[in-house]
């Protein structure tokens, strides 16, 4: 073998071992299982990504609610923020068809909504009546706590972990942020037994009323776990769509100063006392 022949065929056996060893990596490589993300993990693991949507929603603090849809044929529309603390604490401002706006806070069973410029005069110019229904609560037996439940994003997931049948649609996108949308078509009865037994018969006798045999309710849920979108169909009773953004941005809901405050039970007392 000549000089020059020795080094060439070691710089050859090189390479050539070299292309095989990096071949080998390349190989190796595509051979690896490919991880699955958030939104294949949402579709494929139905109830695994529900407990975990769960699990991490009840750590939130508070979240922005946008809630639209119709009822008893009037067309509803609130927006407001949830303390999902213990008391659930609410601050929602109401439109009506006309465009008039209303804000009504609830802090455990007292709510507070605000009274109309014009109509303040016969309240002594106070801004806000006062309504506490703890002691409605307890003749009805109807927990008045439990009233903006329904909107608590952890309430609607739970609903569909309770509920058996649900499915996936597929992804969809919500308010620009990708989310796996679920659903689910169930009995009135098997609905009710997923609701808070203070308002268990009062919500049975609303749909039997309106002859709503069952519901639909849907949820979509996004890459961090946590649901951007619920809804619920109610036959001919109505609709309501709820979007859910801001999770954990601070809020603040506090009961208005007295001096600002009239007492509905406080103004039902003069009246009696007048008659």
């Amino acid at each position: 073998m000549s000089f020059w022949k020795k080094p060439a065929l070691v710089t050859v056996s090189a390479l050539t071992a070299f292309a095989v060893s990096a071949c080998g990596v390349t190989s190796g490589g595509s051979d690896e299982p490919k991880q699955p993300s958030v939104l294949e993990l949402l579709a494929s693991d139905l109830k695994g990504s529900l407990l975990k949507t769960a699990e991490a929603t009840n750590k939130t603090d508070s979240v922005t609610v946008t809630m639209t849809g119709t009822m008893g044929g009037e067309k509803i529309s609130m927006q407001g923020v949830l303390d999902l603390g213990d008391p659930l604490k609410a601050e929602m401002t109401m439109t009506n068809v006309k465009g008039a706006k209303t804000t009504v806070r609830m802090i455990g069973a007292v709510i507070f909504t605000e009274i109309p410029a014009e109509g303040r005069t016969s309240a002594g110019g106070k801004r806000w009546m006062k309504m506490d229904l703890t002691g409605l609560g307890e003749m009805t037996g109807t927990d008045f706590t439990k009233q903006f439940e329904d909107a608590d994003p952890v309430k609607q997931v739970k609903t569909l972990l309770a509920i058996e049948g649900t499915t996936v649609v597929g992804q969809e996108t919500v308010s620009g942020v990708p989310t796996v949308h679920y659903t689910v078509t169930t009995p009135v009865a098997t609905y009710l037994r997923q609701i808070d037994a203070g308002r268990r018969a009062a919500t049975e006798q609303a749909l039997a009323a309106q002859g709503v045999k069952e519901l639909k309710i849907d949820l979509w849920v996004d890459e961090q776990y946590r649901p951007r979108r619920a809804g619920m169909v109610m036959g001919k009773m109505g609709d309501m769509v709820i979007d859910y953004t801001d999770y954990g941005k601070a809020v603040t809901i506090e009961s208005p100063p007295p001096a600002e405050t009239a007492d509905f039970a406080e103004m039902l007392k003069g009246l009696t006392a007048d008659s």
